[in-house]
């Protein structure tokens, strides 16, 4: 349902590095800013065009593959969103739960998830390169592969430079980050890149919202998917994947059965598969907590949608669909957030987005709940309707939308003949249960094989996939419609 919307590779990139940002507990920008400094050490160390444009991209993507160890970081540091950001400025209490043996798996998970994210989008073999490598160190002492100095690119070594001048001056203010980066000359960057870089950083830091590098890549005038951003959100949470895709699907039959104009359905399509930007920045505790949530943690939930509207500045191409996005939980009688709107200032689009997120959300698991049958959700979203929180007409055009959709898929899946796909029957369904976070005992206890046979088909899985991490096999799963 979703081929059809495609962006830019730009314009992907731009909302990757947005939703980057926030789930490293970042200020909005800070990929960008990261990026202009990047180019302009290159340029200053005497890169050709090329060099200093892929090293923009590298700064912007570096973050493309977080949202797939959050998890893993939520274990290690309670909280995934703020305890990276405390990584990244350097202000994690010395008790932490962090070790080498513990982090490398999780780098490894990110760099896979990023590097095949710029595969997905054509991007140079530089560009791939330089986010597989991202957390490599100069004297060998990086993560995951342990690689030195001739073996790591040197927008590797910009990117890095740039990221951390941006944010530990942030921190700490220029000269202590300065000081900071100096004591790692020779270790994490070579020396005299350091003393380049102190060169210059103040002047850099003045003009940091200015580009530096006209040259251009290509490859960002191609179009790819729009759902490659929905699909990277959501494996924060392995129980969220393809939720934005339902309700994209939803949306747009929704629209359809309401009348609304072909442009209207394509926009709400396209805002569904968007509308999960601000989800990144909030902690996957509170995502996962299974009583009521406190004050607290209700705060961080209500700034979701205000980050995704934020996208919308931010991204002027996508302003509409992502200012449309940003009403998904708004509610008819103003109990909804982030602006508190009710009936008079919701239209029509807006309440079909809103129904067809509450009835998709309904027909999926939860940690703290099974999902919905069919006829139950239709019920809960009516009764929803009448006690005046969504708008009856909406409701009832996404559960007609819901049943078509299901009466389409069954009738496709009967006259459709048999065809070859990239994995088999069996190791699909392997994938589908690994995309949930299940391990291999748990896979073969609801597969019903053991777990020798379950390890045979994972690592046919990785093989046909070419990846070594689950995550990014889900990534590519869900790329290439296997899951």
């Amino acid at each position: 349902m979703q081929q059809h919307h495609t962006v830019t590779v730009e314009e992907a990139v731009q909302v990757l590095a947005m939703v980057g940002d926030l789930s490293m507990g970042q200020p909005s920008g800070q990929s960008i800013r990261s990026a202009h400094l990047a180019e302009r050490l290159a340029l200053a160390d005497g890169a050709h065009e090329g060099s200093c444009a892929h090293a923009r991209l590298v700064a912007l993507l570096r973050w493309s593959g977080c949202t797939a160890n959050a998890s893993g970081f939520a274990t290690l540091l309670g909280d995934d969103v703020g305890g990276r950001n405390a990584m990244l400025t350097q202000t994690l209490p010395p008790d932490t739960r962090l070790s080498f043996t513990s982090v490398a798996p999780l780098a490894r998970i990110h760099c896979e998830v990023s590097g095949a994210i710029a595969q997905t989008m054509a991007l140079p073999d530089e560009v791939e390169l330089g986010l597989r490598l991202v957390w490599e160190h100069y004297d060998g002492g990086g993560i995951p592969e342990g690689l030195s100095a001739p073996q790591i690119p040197r927008l590797v070594y910009y990117v890095n430079l740039a990221g951390d001048l941006e944010i530990l001056a942030r921190a700490h203010g220029i000269d202590e980050a300065l000081r900071m980066i100096a004591a790692r000359a020779d270790h994490k960057y070579p020396a005299p890149l350091v003393r380049l870089l102190a060169a210059h950083a103040h002047a850099w830091l003045e003009a940091v919202d200015a580009p530096s590098c006209p040259a251009e890549v290509p490859a960002l005038d191609l179009r790819v998917p729009l759902a490659i951003v929905s699909d990277m959100i959501e494996l924060k949470l392995p129980w969220l994947l393809g939720y934005s895709r339902s309700v994209a699907g939803l949306a747009e039959a929704a629209a359809a059965l309401a009348g609304l104009a072909p442009a209207e359905q394509a926009c709400l399509g396209r805002a569904a598969l968007l509308h999960g930007i601000g989800r990144a920045a909030v902690p996957n505790a509170v995502w996962q907590r299974s009583g009521k949530l406190g004050v607290a943690d209700w705060e961080k939930v209500r700034l979701v949608p205000y980050w995704t509207a934020r996208a919308a500045i931010q991204i002027p191409s996508l302003r509409a669909e992502a200012a449309l996005a940003s009403h998904v939980y708004e509610r008819c009688d103003g109990s909804g957030y982030f602006r508190g709107l009710d009936t008079g200032a919701l239209g029509l689009p807006q309440r079909i987005l809103a129904a067809a997120a509450a009835y998709a959300a309904l027909r999926m698991p939860r940690p703290w709940r099974a999902a919905c049958s069919a006829p139950e959700a239709a019920r809960l979203l009516e009764a929803d309707a009448r006690a005046g929180r969504f708008d009856l007409q909406a409701v009832r055009c996404v559960i007609g939308a819901a049943d078509g959709a299901g009466a389409v898929a069954a009738t496709a899946a009967e006259a459709a003949p048999p065809r070859k796909t990239l994995l088999s029957e069996r190791e699909t369904g392997v994938l589908r249960r690994l995309s949930l976070g299940e391990s291999n005992k748990e896979v073969a206890r609801e597969l019903q094989i053991s777990p020798s046979t379950v390890r045979t088909h994972v690592e046919s899985i990785f093989r046909k996939l070419d990846c070594s991490t689950r995550t990014a096999a889900t990534l590519k799963g869900l790329m290439l419609g296997l899951i």
